[in-house]
């Protein structure tokens, strides 16, 4: 080599480097400081806060787009909208994509959506989780049906990626009309309150329609989809608090549906005894009390991350460790309408389940339900489908499942709770529990209706026929002397309990029947 070469060959190094720093740096410092403005972060910001420190490798940094028309030839600015690449989390990879609203709002476009499509293959290939930090505009209206033509193969590698890599989407800015089907179709949906709105049709549209006057946070705010909608697992105040969770969701869960969930050291001793528990959950059936409080004191440290957990709050769904293994919690919550499933339980506590067996996570069912809510509205929605959906999801998993009534279990919500009868592997109970058809008062009126009716003192006949089907139907050993329940066992113990099952479940292997893809309710 010359020296006019290695000259040449330096000064292009040179040239690159200056290059790389330009796309780095973004478009303009107005274009930043108009992003700050709107109390947002940019796209590169946030990758730094979701990864190890160093750890992010970008791939297509210098991808520009090659449309023409409505003065686009004039503006190719490089990423074109959107930054890919791969890093770690707590030192385990992780692949994303994070749309960048300086450059044409973060509006898709052809190059745009090829570069998402590239980072979702190379997800799916490593075997990897892909977490999509979304602030677009939507589809960029000058490349025309080009751009929609790009969300469908996104949507396609959603669907076809679904139960084989962890899909997280991070809602940081708006996301309307079809782009907001992306997020939909993935595990989990992250959203900040004040910057992310999902809609698919504008407040604009809305009004000129149906008349309504609506804000865009009053239609799609994050508040709106995390406690209304139920589109959003969870919201934040601010982006910072927002990633630090994203991290810890993905420390609890495994790379790919080939793997087992990240197991760690045990620090908190798995014989530890529950002694709280004698208090903080009253023997009468009909008093409520908080179950995260019950969940606190038996997983890891008290540590969980809880799905939509301002959504459908009769049903509590949490990932957390127990002797160091990730198990998914599925549990009644009776300080929320005394823990009922109805439309919206059903629903949040099926996606939870299916996502659990897609990923192999165990299930512990902590059941306290008096039943199903009745009411018009309830049948009227559907409630006989959504319930359904529950019961189907837990029929089909074939994960470790072991569940675990606490006090009252009745009616079809017992069933439905993964009882025996559709497949736990273990079923454990307090002393305080209750397995019925319904509860004991409900019950004597229909069984002894005429027998209180035709009695000079109904109340009393009444009373005394209720302690009488409490005494031989509804005794805490009932269901156990039926095999309907495998052991009673000490509240105080339920840590250890649970710990040892499912050590004793970890090599579980349960095969379904050959078959394309079963047909569950919708």
């Amino acid at each position: 080599m010359t020296a006019t070469d290695e000259t040449t060959t330096a000064h292009r190094a040179a040239e690159l480097a200056e290059l790389k720093a330009r796309v780095l740096a973004g478009p303009s410092e107005q274009a930043t400081a108009a992003q700050h403005a709107k109390g947002k972060l940019t796209a590169r910001e946030r990758i730094d806060l979701l990864f190890d420190p160093g750890t992010f490798t970008e791939i297509e940094g210098l991808r520009r787009h090659r449309a023409t028309g409505f003065g686009l030839e004039a503006k190719k600015p490089h990423t074109d909208g959107v930054v890919i690449g791969w890093g770690l989390v707590d030192g385990r990879q992780v692949f994303v994509y994070a749309h960048d609203f300086r450059i044409f709002g973060g509006a898709l476009g052809e190059a745009h959506a090829q570069k998402i499509q590239k980072i979702m293959d190379l997800a799916a290939s490593a075997g990897a989780p892909l977490v999509g930090l979304c602030d677009g505009a939507g589809a960029r209206i000058q490349e025309g049906v080009t751009a929609l033509a790009g969300y469908g193969g996104i949507f396609q590698r959603n669907v076809r990626n679904s139960g084989v890599i962890p899909q997280i989407s991070v809602m940081l800015g708006p996301c309307a009309g079809g782009a907001a089907y992306s997020p939909a179709l993935t595990d989990f949906v992250f959203m900040v309150r004040d910057i992310s709105q999902m809609f698919i049709t504008g407040p604009d549209v809305v009004q000129a329609v149906t008349g309504e006057a609506i804000t865009q946070n009053g239609l799609g705010g994050a508040d709106v989809h995390a406690e209304r909608s139920g589109v959003a697992h969870a919201a934040y105040d601010d982006e910072e608090s927002c990633l630090l969770d994203v991290r810890f969701l993905l420390s609890l869960l495994p790379a790919n549906n080939r793997e087992l969930p990240p197991a760690e050291p045990v620090g908190d001793p798995v014989d530890r005894r529950c002694e709280a528990l004698l208090r903080l959950v009253p023997a009468d059936p009909s008093r409520a009390y908080d179950m995260r409080a019950v969940l606190r004191e038996i997983t890891d440290h008290g540590d969980f991350f809880e799905v939509h957990e301002q959504w459908a709050g009769n049903v509590l769904c949490a990932l957390a460790r127990l002797g160091g293994q990730v198990v998914g919690i599925v549990a009644n919550q009776p300080s929320v309408l005394a823990g009922v499933l109805d439309i919206n339980a059903s629903e949040k506590a099926a996606r939870f389940v299916q996502f659990c067996d897609a990923f192999n996570i165990p299930l512990v069912s902590l059941i306290d339900v008096p039943g199903f809510l009745p009411g018009v509205d309830q049948e009227h929605g559907g409630v006989i489908r959504h319930g359904a959906k529950l019961l189907y999801a837990y029929c089909n998993a074939t994960v470790p499942r072991i569940s675990l009534i606490l006090r009252k279990a009745y009616g079809g919500a017992y069933i439905v709770m993964d009882s025996r009868s559709i497949g736990t592997d273990l079923a454990y109970a307090w002393p305080t529990n209750e397995i019925a058809v319904m509860g004991a008062e409900g019950a004597a009126n229909v069984v002894f209706r005429r027998e209180i009716a035709a009695s000079d003192d109904p109340e009393g006949t009444r009373d005394q026929l209720v302690k009488q089907y409490k005494d031989e139907l509804m005794h805490p050993y009932y269901a156990a002397e039926r095999g309907l329940v495998d052991d009673v066992i000490d509240p105080a113990e339920t840590r250890a309990r649970l710990i040892d099952a499912l050590a004793m479940l970890r090599g579980k292997v349960t095969s379904l029947p050959g078959r394309k893809h079963g047909n569950q309710p919708q």
